[in-house]
C-alpha cells in the first residue's frame, strides 16, 4: 500500500503535525521536530509528547508512516573541528527528540565538504558522525537523503550514499530516502520508464533496495545534471507526470512514507488526489 503525504506545519507544538497531515488527506507526513533554523530548541515538554502520540493513534499515523527532517543547518560532513560537534550534538538531539516522540526514523542531508576537504574524506567523516550519534541512542533509523550535487553537496551520487553506508557499524539503523528532484538534478534521468528502471536498477545494484526508508515526490524547475536544488510542484517543473505514475504502481515503495515537498502548500491535497488517481 502506497502511504502519501506532505512535509507539514508542526507551528504551536509538534502535536499540529498529525491533526494538520490529516487535513489534507494524508496518509504519511513530515515534520521537523523543532525549528529549523536553530541550532538547539528547548526540550519536548510530557504534555507535548503526550499530545503527538495521541493524535497520531487517533488519527491513524504509525511510526513508519512518518518521516521527520532535521535542520538544515547541520552539516555531518564539516572538517573543522568545533563546527564538526555542534552539528553532531544538535543532530544527536534530533535522534532523542525522535525516540521521546516514538518514532523510528530521522531525514538528513548528508553534509558538505566547503572546499575544506575532499568528497571522500567528507564521506568519512559523515559515517563517523552516524556511529557516534548511532552508539548514544536507539530505535531510530538514520535516514540518508540524495542530494542534488548543489554548490559542495556530498550525496548526489549513489556511489557516495553507498560509501557512507559500508562505514556504518549498524547497518540495521541506517537506510535511505530517494528525492525525485534531487535526483534528477544529479543526473538520474527518471522521465521516462525507461531512465526510471534503470536509475533503480542502480540504485539496487549500487545501494540496494532493501535500504530505502522513504521517498520526498517533488517536480524540478531545473534540468536534467544542473545540479540545482529547486522544487516545483507536480506537472509544473521539467520532470512532467510518467515518473510519479510509475512510483504510485510500483510496489518498491510501497509501505513507506511519500512525501511532498512542493512549494506551493495550498495545492498539496490535491496533489495527494492526483497522486492515487494514478493507482491502476
Amino acid at each position: 500500500m502506497k502511504y502519501v503525504g506532505a512535509h507539514v506545519s508542526a507551528e504551536g507544538g509538534v502535536q499540529n503535525a498529525p491533526v494538520n497531515a490529516h487535513k489534507i488527506g494524508a496518509k504519511a507526513f513530515a515534520l521537523f521536530t523543532k525549528n529549523q533554523r536553530q541550532w538547539f530548541a528547548p526540550p519536548l515538554t510530557e504534555e507535548t509528547i503526550r499530545l503527538f502520540r495521541e493524535n497520531c493513534e487517533k488519527l491513524g499515523y504509525k511510526p513508519f508512516q512518518i518521516l521527520p527532517h532535521d535542520s538544515y543547518l547541520i552539516n555531518l560532513g564539516h572538517s573543522e573541528k568545533e563546527a564538526l560537534e555542534k552539528s553532531r550534538k544538535s543532530f544527536l538531539e534530533e535522534f532523542r527528540r525522535c525516540e521521546l516522540l516514538g518514532l523510528d526514523r530521522l531525514n538528513f542531508h548528508p553534509g558538505s565538504h566547503l572546499k575544506l576537504t575532499g568528497e571522500e574524506d567528507c564521506l568519512k567523516i559523515i559515517a563517523e558522525s552516524i556511529n557516534i550519534t548511532l552508539s548514544q541512542t536507539r530505535g531510530v533509523t538514520a535516514v540518508i537523503e540524495n542530494t542534488a550535487g548543489q554548490g559542495t553537496n556530498v550525496g548526489y551520487k549513489f556511489e557516495h550514499i553507498r560509501y557512507i553506508i559500508d562505514l556504518v557499524e549498524d547497518k540495521s539503523r541506517v537506510g535511505v530516502c530517494f528525492d525525485t528532484c534531487h535526483a534528477y538534478a544529479a543526473g538520474y534521468d527518471i522521465r521516462n520508464a525507461d531512465g526510471f528502471e534503470k536509475t533503480f536498477r542502480l540504485f539496487d545494484e549500487i545501494i540496494g533496495t532493501g535500504f530505502l526508508r522513504g521517498l520526498h515526490i517533488n517536480d524540478s524547475k531545473k534540468g536534467l545534471a544542473s545540479k540545482v536544488d529547486r522544487h516545483e510542484n507536480l506537472g509544473k517543473g521539467v520532470l512532467g507526470e510518467e515518473v510519479f505514475r510509475l512510483i504510485m504502481n510500483d510496489p518498491r515503495f510501497d509501505n513507506m512514507p511519500i512525501i511532498l515537498e512542493t512549494p506551493e502548500e495550498s495545492l498539496w491535497a490535491e496533489e495527494i488526489r492526483k497522486l492515487y488517481s494514478y493507482v491502476k
